[in-house]
C-alpha cells in the first residue's frame, strides 16, 4: 500500500504551489492542477448522488466510476503515467446501453431537476463537462493519455442517462424545455 497521511497540513502549499505525484511543484492555478481539481469536484459530486437512496445497480455503477475518477486524477497528477485505458470507456458504454434501454426515446430537451438525486446527477454532468474542457486545454499544452478525454466525454453521457433514470425511480417528472416563440 502507498504512503499514509499522518499529518494533514504540511505548509508546503502556503506559497501558492502544490506537489504533483512525481514531486514536481507547480502553481495551484496551473492547467494541470485545475484539471485535477475539476475531476476531484466531479468525484465529490458523485458522492453526493450516492448519499441519496438510489437503486443498487446505479449505486454499483457510480461507485465504480468514483474509483475510475480517482485513477484518472492520479494519471493527471503523474505526468507521463497511464492509468486509464479504452476498457474503462467500454465499461461506461456498456452501462450507457443498459440504462438507456430502460428509457423512452428523448424527443425534447429536458431541464435539470426532477428529483433531488436526479438534480445532483445533472450537476455532476455539468462538472464532468467542465473537467473535460479543462483536460482539453491541458492537452493542448502537455501530453495527456487519449483515454482520459474519451472517458470524461462518455461519462457525461452516462450521467445524463442516469439523471433520467433517477428521476423516474423517484416518480419525478422530467421538465421539458419550452422554447419561447
Amino acid at each position: 500500500m502507498g504512503h499514509r497521511l499522518s499529518k494533514i497540513y504540511t505548509r508546503t502549499g502556503d506559497d501558492g504551489t502544490t506537489g504533483l505525484g512525481d514531486g514536481v511543484r507547480v502553481a495551484k492555478d496551473s492547467l494541470r492542477v485545475e484539471a485535477i481539481g475539476c475531476v476531484d469536484e466531479l468525484n465529490s459530486q458523485i458522492g453526493v448522488i450516492l448519499a441519496h437512496p438510489i437503486s443498487e445497480d446505479i449505486h454499483h455503477c457510480l461507485t465504480a466510476v468514483q474509483h475510475d475518477l480517482f485513477n484518472l486524477g492520479g494519471e493527471l497528477c503523474l505526468p507521463d503515467y497511464t492509468m486509464m485505458t479504452a476498457g474503462h470507456t467500454t465499461q461506461l458504454e456498456s452501462w450507457l446501453d443498459e440504462f438507456n434501454a430502460r428509457l423512452p426515446a428523448l424527443k425534447e430537451f429536458i431541464l435539470p431537476g426532477g428529483s433531488p438525486a436526479a438534480a445532483h446527477c445533472h450537476v455532476a454532468r455539468a462538472i464532468c463537462r467542465r473537467a473535460e474542457r479543462r483536460v482539453t486545454t491541458l492537452k493542448r499544452e502537455e501530453r495527456i493519455g487519449n483515454a482520459v478525454l474519451t472517458y470524461l466525454n462518455r461519462l457525461s453521457d452516462l450521467l445524463f442517462v442516469l439523471a433520467r433514470i433517477l428521476c423516474r425511480q423517484a416518480c419525478g417528472q422530467e421538465v421539458l424545455w419550452q422554447p419561447k416563440p
